[in-house]
């Protein structure tokens, strides 16, 4: 057994999350917002409590750890996406810089909490660079892929790279297309979960073919999205252990195949919290420590 932060697919020890109501607030706070920020529409504060006590006892009662991010005066209802303010690595801490205008302060908020709570930092995006947490996942404890979108820049991951190179971790960049445009929240993580040491839910109509391949070439097992649940976040899926499965109910066919692949999916209603903002089940949690089976 071994305790680690670089890893997707562990079994989930301990996560962070920003409670619905120290994110979303009100729903005047909401109706200030959602706008701006380009959402879908309009959410719901009540169904959204609703839907995030939902969300949240499905990752207590899985046995993991949850710790919560404190209401913070000067950030907006994106936090509750917390995923994307820092990256939490074996040597620390690294504080991300937001490519979203309307995020920029989140990571002020968060470095405070880290270091108010004994977190050693190993770095800080800087000077420009900007990573967003979406566009960072582990394929194994020795490499992290960064995704270059209109939220990562080329500054942001040299500085990345610089940070874990010399700690022996391997960053391995991803081109993804313009899509949707800089309004868009289109991440690596949009296109990529995964799940176990071996396999990967993906949607490859959007995927580098180089970064494609390596995928395979490492050996996962794709599982693929079917084009109708991509802008229903099936492919943004939060693995609690190697195959064990949480993501956004509405994604019948994702499911299906995972179920084909030999896992287990739990489903959660996410049209307020997630299918609205654009954030899933990963996007919603910032992990701390996973337990790899060695």
């Amino acid at each position: 057994m071994k305790h680690t932060a670089h890893s997707e697919y562990g079994t989930l020890d301990k996560v962070l999350i920003k409670d619905f109501d120290n994110a979303y607030i009100s729903q005047d706070f909401i109706n200030g917002q959602w706008e701006e920020l380009n959402y879908l529409s309009q959410p719901n504060f009540e169904e959204g409590q609703s839907e995030y006590k939902t969300f949240k006892n499905l990752l207590t009662t899985s046995g993991t750890e949850v710790e919560s991010f404190p209401l913070a005066s000067d950030v907006g209802m994106d936090s509750i996406y917390c995923r994307d303010s820092s990256i939490i690595t074996d040597f620390g801490v690294i504080i991300c810089a937001m490519g979203k205008a309307g995020r920029v302060t989140e990571t002020r908020a968060v470095k405070e909490y880290y270091l108010s709570n004994g977190f050693e930092l190993l770095g800080e995006i800087s000077d420009g660079g900007t990573i967003e947490g979406g566009d960072v996942a582990w394929l194994d404890d020795k490499t992290l892929a960064v995704g270059r979108t209109y939220r990562t820049n080329d500054k942001g991951i040299s500085q990345l790279k610089a940070l874990l190179g010399s700690k022996g971790v391997e960053v391995i960049v991803a081109d993804l297309p313009h899509y949707k445009g800089k309004s868009d929240v289109f991440h690596l993580m949009s296109i990529l979960s995964p799940v176990d040491k071996d396999l990967a839910v993906v949607y490859s109509p959007l995927m580098p073919i180089r970064f494609r391949e390596l995928l395979i070439n490492r050996g996962f097992n794709l599982v693929e999205v079917p084009d109708e649940e991509f802008e229903s976040m099936g492919c943004n899926v939060l693995a609690l252990a190697p195959r064990n499965c949480l993501m956004v109910d509405g994604n019948p066919l994702t499911k299906a195949r995972l179920q084909e692949a030999g896992a287990k999916v739990t489903a959660y209603k996410g049209e307020e919290i997630s299918v609205k903002g654009g954030g899933g089940p990963t996007c919603l949690t910032r992990p701390l420590l996973r337990v790899l089976d060695v």
